[in-house]
């Protein structure tokens, strides 16, 4: 069965008539480009990324050194700027934000938690004090409303028995949580996580993201963390690879319910993303597995295309 052209027209049509991309996402990055040049020889951190991530989320990027992610996290963070394409969080532009509007949006807009625990602390300040340190810099409330908050911070991420302790005194457990804390202060619409768990021991990692999800679900907090920590990656309901500077694939889980027996399944699907100019990558287990080099041959049916090796021209053997 073929497709008529004035099926190709009407579909156009429809696509032309949709929302703009990404209006209802907390995060969204359209085609987002960064070139880094280091001794006159560019290299393309991200090459065209397109992600989307909706209000309330609790995801992880996952991806190769190299891969980009770390260069999209300071994008996102507002400590870096794209070289081309679209990005915007929570309604603000990030390609277009002068250099006050940026600090103004890493104080109220983003929080962020580095891999390494030293880094989210200030040494010569308590727990409590360090939590209370960004309201100081940033919010207008009275300051007992500002300790109240500090205290119940601690309180929600169970580390207030460290309140007067200074960092040097905390497990690196402990300096987490209270760094998620800090994060978490002038209430981020987004909080983002670099390897957060990479210090850790296994036991301890799985407390710190019971903390992060306990913000996402007291708080409503939308939260993003970069991990290679495959345990992570695999206790929330979406996961995005990157891989060449573009997302690759997703993996989407979620609780399905037998309707015989009542019992509860995690269901988990994995999906290639197509991304906003088309293109598509496919897992090189696949190509692989079909001898799929260069070119491939596609057929467009009603509804699904197809994606077949080049046998009528077959690529010549590799000597």
């Amino acid at each position: 069965m073929t497709t008529s052209l004035e099926d190709l027209e009407r579909r156009a049509t429809a696509h032309r008539d949709r929302p703009a991309y990404g209006h209802d996402a907390l995060i969204a990055c359209d085609r987002l480009v960064r070139v880094f040049t280091t001794d006159g020889v560019e290299v393309q951190a991200l090459q065209g990324l397109d992600l989307l991530v909706t209000e309330g989320e609790l995801m992880a990027l996952v991806g190769a050194s190299g891969s980009g992610k770390s260069t999209l996290m300071n994008i996102l963070a507002g400590l870096d700027v794209p070289t081309a394409g679209a990005a915007r969080v929570a309604g603000r532009d990030l390609l277009a934000m002068d250099a006050k509007a940026r600090l103004g949006y890493r104080r109220d807009v983003v929080g962020f938690v580095w891999q390494q625990t030293a880094r989210n602390l200030l040494p010569y300040l308590t727990a409590v004090q360090n939590v209370a340190l960004p309201m100081q810099l940033g919010s207008r409330e009275p300051k007992r409303k500002k300790a109240e908050r500090a205290d119940s911070l601690l309180t929600l991420l169970d580390v207030a028995h460290c309140r007067d302790r200074r960092p040097h005194q905390l497990s690196g457990g402990e300096q987490q949580r209270v760094a998620i804390a800090v994060a978490l202060a002038n209430s981020p619409s987004v909080l983002l996580a670099d390897e957060p768990t990479g210090e850790l021991d296994s036991a301890t990692g799985e407390q710190i993201f019971a903390a992060f999800r306990t913000a996402n679900e007291e708080l409503g907090t939308t939260i993003v963390i970069v991990t290679h920590d495959q345990a992570v990656a695999s206790e929330v309901r979406r996961t995005v690879a990157i891989r060449d500077g573009r997302t690759s694939t997703e993996v989407l889980r979620r609780t399905q319910v037998d309707a015989t027996t009542g019992e509860e399944a995690l269901v988990t699907r994995e999906y290639a993303m197509l991304d906003r100019a088309g293109r598509l990558q496919l897992p090189a287990e696949y190509t692989r597995a079909l001898n799929m080099e260069h070119r491939v041959a596609l057929a467009l049916k009603p509804d699904h295309i197809q994606i077949h090796p080049d046998t009528q021209h077959p690529q010549e053997p590799t000597p």
